[in-house]
């Protein structure tokens, strides 16, 4: 029996341009006495999805929050885009946190005008076409919805910028399987094929197919990096399987 691809299956990694669109050198983020980040390198090409893997507390949100320009107090040198941190390097940084800071209230009608009144490259129709296609009302307040339709409303908003970089921490965490691929889905119909998608996960089986190429963490350091197929191949194991033999030596 054969089965029909979906529109996730189907897709084709592009071709990466190797000129770097994130640039990180020596970069070091410490809480207190603890480091979050270590002296960590790593450089990403436009046109890619990149999966950020690692166990809890290894520095996948504190370098997501960091490339987003939210930390201030790090040393190391960070470029997105060819520019240093700073505001011009967030005007082409979407970021989506694990945890929304929208008022639970609000419509969703409310979220878009906050959105196209803060972000100046914020598509509104943009955003309004994908919410439809997950079957949202900008009506609807996000108090009203499960956490797969609010998990729906951030990425709606967050995919909706102009931006080179985007950022998603954990976006399909705590839905179920059947919402996974739909916000997957939406997230691939709605990137450009110049831009980088550096999200964070754990669930790494639900976007093995999706993603071009990997950066695995460790202690705020870079683990294992390269692109899925040469991984795949290198190790002749999914990519599943690679990332439960890392973590368990």
């Amino acid at each position: 029996m054969t089965t029909t691809p979906t529109p996730l299956q189907e897709r084709e990694p592009t071709m990466p341009d190797r000129q770097a669109l994130v640039s990180v050198r020596d970069l070091t983020v410490r809480y207190g006495s603890r480091t979050a980040l270590d002296h960590l390198d790593l450089d990403l090409p436009s046109g890619q999805i990149v999966g950020l893997l690692g166990e809890n507390g290894c520095g996948k949100s504190t370098l997501l929050k960091t490339l987003a320009g939210l930390y201030a107090d790090h040393t190391g040198v960070v470029r997105v885009a060819g520019r240093p941190l700073g505001p011009a390097s967030k005007a082409v940084v979407s970021y989506l946190p694990d945890r929304s800071a929208l008022p639970e209230r609000a419509r969703v009608s409310y979220c878009l005008e906050l959105f196209e009144d803060f972000y100046a490259d914020f598509d509104r129709a943009k955003a309004t076409e994908l919410l439809a296609s997950f079957g949202l009302e900008t009506s609807l307040r996000l108090k009203e919805m499960s956490k797969g339709m609010r998990e729906k409303v951030h990425i709606s908003l967050a995919m909706a910028r102009r931006a080179r970089v985007f950022l998603l921490d954990e976006p399909i965490s705590g839905v179920d399987p059947a919402a996974r691929e739909g916000i997957l889905d939406g997230i691939l119909r709605t990137l450009d094929p110049d831009s980088l998608l550096l999200v964070a996960t754990h669930l790494v089986h639900d976007l093995e197919t999706a993603l071009d190429s990997v950066v695995m963490m460790r202690h705020g350091r870079v683990l294992l990096t390269g692109e899925v197929d040469d991984l795949r191949a290198e190790h002749g194991a999914s990519l599943e399987q690679i990332f439960r033999k890392v973590y368990a030596s």
